[in-house]
């Protein structure tokens, strides 16, 4: 059966159906026990499965991270999450020299099957500590896959996946997708990880994107059908491993590529796309790639920089106008109006927490 549910709740499914179905996986991380449970991902588990399955950790996460990689090699399945990604930067010494290399190291005997949920994107005033996006970063390492869920349907299918993944999966979610809703099978089911799902047929120009920019690009797709430019909307679902199939056949069949990256710029996803493109398919394309991301500066606290620091639909119109050699227009002039403060995804969020 499907129905429509939240991404929160999505997530919160998959991970009940995961404690439930199996006895090796287990849930940690701060405040998941708490009553707002992590955006609402984890409320209820520690009352259903009980707290030797379900629980807080100390503010430790170096050796919180060594102690669950501890436990993964000993037939365990760990979900650890941190209600914000920056948080588990403390812990890269383990991720990067011991957890994504296990595998490798050990040629290919041992396994190491942690997923590390983190939480990134802007809200609230929160700033260059508490919102910044960091899918690059993991990417950039051998042995780490990277998974960054747009909509509820692959919320739960990818985190199942990634439980499931004999090696170390980052699951990256996005605060102001919490909240959106889609279709969710209640089945138990995989989405796989390594494969881009293509949110809208166009012949004109690929949008490759991911995470919440992914629904901005869709946004900026429907608007540039008034100008006769018809879109098509590559979302990449895991960041690594890439999915070049869908890609490369996409940009050889438009001619023409833009890619939307909720990170910085420079050394970051929109650059590996760009960069795989163009040496694969250099002579289908009709101009230049064009990449809309963060700019290269910290992430700011301010409103009045924020409303200018983060692309938006606009950005993305106006990149792909000057594509096509036409005037760049205002949001007034597209017709894209807000009604809420651009720091709030929208009204019904309260957070955050």
């Amino acid at each position: 059966m499907t129905r429509e549910i939240t991404y929160g709740q999505a997530i919160l499914e998959a991970t009940d159906q995961l404690l439930a179905n199996d006895k090796s996986v287990y849930l940690i991380g701060l405040g998941v026990p708490d009553p707002k449970g992590v955006f609402g991902t984890t409320v209820g588990l520690e009352k259903k499965h009980g707290s030797n399955r379900v629980m807080d950790m100390p503010v430790a996460e170096n050796g919180m991270t060594g102690i669950i990689l501890g436990s993964s090699l000993v037939g365990m399945r760990p979900i650890m999450t941190h209600q914000r990604i920056d948080f588990m930067l403390l812990s890269l010494d383990q991720i990067i020299n011991n957890a994504a290399k296990w595998h490798y190291m050990f040629g290919g005997k041992m396994k190491a099957p942690i997923v590390i949920r983190l939480i990134i994107g802007r809200g609230w005033g929160q700033g260059p500590q508490h919102s910044q996006s960091l899918q690059a970063l993991f990417a950039h390492i051998p042995g780490l896959k990277v998974v960054m869920p747009t909509t509820p349907y692959d919320a739960k299918g990818l985190l199942i996946a990634a439980v499931k993944d004999d090696n170390p999966v980052i699951y990256i979610e996005h605060r102001w997708l919490h909240n959106i809703f889609g279709s969710v099978p209640e089945d138990f089911y995989k989405v796989e990880i390594g494969k881009a799902h293509k949110m809208a047929e166009g012949s004109d120009l690929t949008i490759v994107s991911s995470s919440y920019m992914s629904l901005e690009a869709l946004k900026a797709a429907d608007f540039l059908k008034k100008d006769g430019i018809s879109v098509e909307v590559v979302d990449l679902r895991t960041i690594k491993p890439l999915d070049k199939e869908t890609i490369l056949s996409s940009v050889k069949k438009t001619g023409r590529l833009l890619v939307v990256d909720g990170g910085w710029r420079s050394f970051g996803v929109a650059a590996e796309v760009m960069a795989l493109a163009t040496e694969n398919c250099y002579g289908s394309l009709k101009a230049a790639p064009v990449r809309v991301t963060f700019p290269d500066t910290p992430t700011p606290t301010s409103w009045a920089l924020a409303n200018h620091y983060y692309p938006k639909a606009i950005d993305i119109i106006n990149s792909v106008r000057t594509m096509f050699n036409l005037p760049v227009k205002t949001e007034a002039e597209i017709g894209i109006s807000y009604d809420v403060p651009l720091d709030v995804p929208d009204k019904s969020f309260t957070g955050p927490f």
